[in-house]
């Protein structure tokens, strides 16, 4: 799946989010919440309270994709942050979504060229 997605941003909400809703009511969220344009190209990643779900929102032309994961035992260490989300890396999704404890790791410093905040 992570060919699939866009490289522009992650964000990651760091509330926890019904995840009831679907395409229009997660694109709200992001508008409302995150005040981000969910058109932009980048990728919202949502958890429910229990950690055990996750939901992806991105849009490409065309449409919308909405990707859904949920644990059959065990939870997603879920970002601690004042923000209202948190930016990451694609190795760093791939990560959360692999069940890594990105609290408990450390990033080498080595260059990266920065990219365009969006």
């Amino acid at each position: 799946m992570m060919g699939l997605l866009p490289t522009s941003g992650i964000f990651v909400a760091t509330a926890p989010v019904d995840l009831r809703k679907a395409f229009d009511g997660l694109a709200a969220l992001v508008r409302q919440s995150l005040g981000h344009d969910p058109l932009n190209g980048c990728v919202y990643v949502f958890g429910n309270k229990r950690k055990d779900r996750i939901k992806i929102l991105f849009w490409e032309p065309g449409g919308y994709w909405l990707c859904m994961r949920r644990l059959e035992q065990g939870t997603f260490r879920w970002p601690r942050c004042d923000a209202v989300c948190a930016r990451y890396s694609r190795e760093e999704l791939s990560l959360l979504l692999g069940g890594i404890d990105l609290t408990q790791t450390r990033k080498r410093a080595w260059h990266r060229r920065e990219t365009r905040e969006a």
